[in-house]
């Protein structure tokens, strides 16, 4: 497999007022190019950690993180990451939201213009270029949010619960409006949820992490053709799937840290 990111015998431990707090214990784990994987797990498993850790928004306590082969040091441009909270400033439209990061990285203004619309387009949101956030429904923020994560060119796209706060119908319809644009654009995708159905439906494979401390349990294959519809939720081979991951993640015993 040729590996975008590798996560090589990951730990990290916080201190804290009652003592060390072992979030992740010896992970090992390849990410492949142009792969969607998910992550899911028990709360507090440490899954916002090991994403935190890709997006170099936090160091290891030991082992490493590689993205091309590189010791991740720091955030970078590479990596593209959407979290549960739009973060869309309220003062911008939505084109002038996505913008935002093109402007960071000195691009011209009619160049901006362009790949801005483009993505907007891309998220079903090319008639909402002038909408400030507040005229925009949650699920509308978050496709903002998204085309502006992809408008930067990131090669991976990092993913905390981005879809938690949205209603279920809302939700259903963001997991194939974000899988419609994975499929044109292939980015390596890492995706965090606490919805087993949604961690199903989504990926290539579901990451299933144990209690804290966190390790990978199980790493289950999702043999499901793209595009993933609505009849395919209803098939007993996702039924199955999820039946395995809901077990993964339900059934496990509390681990003592060593």
């Amino acid at each position: 497999m040729n590996a975008m990111i590798s996560v090589r015998g990951v730990s990290k431990h916080y201190e804290t007022s009652r003592g060390i707090v072992k979030s992740l214990d010896n992970v090992d784990l390849d990410v492949a190019q142009g792969e969607f994987i998910t992550l899911v797990g028990p709360s507090g498993c440490g899954k916002s950690t090991m994403l935190n850790l890709m997006a170099g928004l936090l160091a290891p306590t030991s082992g490493s993180v590689l993205v091309n082969d590189r010791e991740v040091t720091g955030p970078g441009p590479d990596r593209g990451v959407i979290f549960q909270q739009y973060a869309l400033f309220p003062w911008l439209t939505a084109q002038q939201n996505v913008e935002f990061g093109l402007q960071l990285q000195k691009i011209k203004k009619k160049e901006r213009e362009e790949i801005a619309q483009h993505y907007l387009e891309l998220v079903g949101l090319g008639d909402f270029a002038k909408a400030l956030p507040k005229e925009l429904s949650g699920g509308m923020k978050q496709r903002c949010a998204i085309a502006r994560a992809y408008a930067v060119n990131p090669s991976i796209l990092l993913m905390d619960e981005p879809f938690g706060a949205l209603d279920a119908l809302t939700r259903v319809n963001m997991q194939e409006n974000l899988l419609e644009t994975w499929q044109k654009e292939r980015r390596t995708a890492v995706f965090i949820t606490h919805d087993v159905d949604e961690a199903v439906f989504l990926a290539n494979r579901v990451v299933v992490m144990s209690p804290r401390p966190g390790r990978i349990s199980e790493i289950v294959d999702v043999p499901l053709a793209y595009p993933r519809t609505e009849e395919m939720r209803l098939s007993s081979e996702f039924a199955e799937l999820r039946a395995r991951v809901w077990r993964g993640v339900h059934h496990q015993p509390e681990q003592k840290s060593a």
